[in-house]
């Protein structure tokens, strides 16, 4: 194979597979042959060392897919280019199904492509189980632009569904709208940033694979290059629109629960100023004073004069605040 490869089959996990497409039909091999997909999933310190020392690539550089904190990029390392891009991936935080992202890498040598992934993803799965058309994992390019055109795609996919969730919290607002639907939407508009921030690290690297002519290109690879650029920066233009329409979804919200805390504040004064009517006369009667300067106090149905006029305060009082549009 060239470079003192060792073509013996090699024990590994079963998350690390070599796979291989011949005339349009992928299968699994037992070792590495020119022309196989090494595909790995979260594979352990062994294996990888085993992958790096038969290819002859640095490890750090297989291994930095499965650091969240590496940034997207492309390096062109002596008998390897290393491509690193960020993806989109689901985990349930508090019982809920919520977006991340996650890095990609893809190692490619002078006739082997390696993918490295922290986890399963459907970027890869539809490849591993042969439902994309004209693939080859011979034509290592053209594979590396399918793999990123399905990254651009499920950002999208993604994208819609955030947008589906918000317009759903949106046709609460009149009826049920809760401090957790504000709560929702913050984490919606914060999956958005960091969409919108790998897309931007992601066109980067999609630029500069425009200028990249270290491996054979196939006449329709730029334009499927050309296709995954568009994709992208539709992307990033659908998280940006996202991003606003979720901030004056969360405006509109705080101002309605805003509005509602208030006519409830206007409804318990009214209440207040009412009842403080009776309260007022109640005690001005209960003072220990002589019952010659008291009103009706030496009137005969006194008592239900008193509590006649005060039901009079208390309705006029009522309709005045309710002409105010107080009440």
């Amino acid at each position: 194979m060239g470079k003192g490869r060792r073509c013996e089959e090699r024990q590994v996990g079963a998350l690390v597979r070599f796979l291989r497409t011949d005339d349009k039909i992928i299968h699994e091999e037992e070792r590495i042959v020119p022309g196989v997909w090494v595909n790995m999933i979260n594979p352990t310190i062994t294996e990888s060392e085993e992958i790096a020392e038969e290819l002859e690539i640095d490890l750090q550089d297989l291994l930095a897919a499965l650091d969240e904190e590496e940034s997207s990029r492309v390096e062109l390392e002596d008998g390897y280019t290393l491509i690193l891009v960020d993806i989109p991936a689901t985990e349930i935080r508090h019982d809920k199904e919520v977006y991340n992202t996650i890095p990609l890498g893809i190692i490619l040598t002078q006739d082997i492509i390696i993918t490295v992934c922290a986890e399963e993803t459907p970027i890869l799965d539809v490849f591993v189980n042969g439902r994309v058309k004209e693939f080859s994992t011979k034509k290592k390019l053209r594979f590396v632009y399918q793999i990123l055109f399905r990254v651009s795609t499920l950002y999208q996919s993604h994208l819609r569904i955030i947008d589906k969730k918000r317009t759903e919290i949106e046709e609460r607002i009149d009826m049920d709208t809760e401090d957790v639907d504000l709560i929702e939407l913050h984490a919606l508009e914060s999956t958005l940033v960091y969409f919108a921030t790998s897309l931007r690290a992601n066109d980067s690297v999609f630029d500069r694979l425009t200028r990249y002519k270290r491996l054979e290109q196939y006449p329709d690879d730029k334009d499927l290059l050309d296709d995954v650029i568009v994709e992208n920066r539709q992307a990033i233009e659908m998280a940006m629109i996202y991003r606003d329409i979720i901030n004056g979804t969360r405006e509109l919200m705080s101002a309605v629960l805003d509005n509602r805390l208030n006519n409830v504040m206007k409804t318990l004064t009214s209440i207040t100023l009412v009842m403080g009517i009776p309260t007022l006369v109640s005690g001005l009667y209960g003072m220990n004073v002589d019952t010659h300067f008291m009103p009706f106090a030496r009137t005969a149905h006194g008592f239900g004069i008193i509590c006649i006029m005060i039901a009079v305060i208390c309705v006029l009082i009522l309709l005045l605040l309710k002409k105010k549009k107080l009440f």
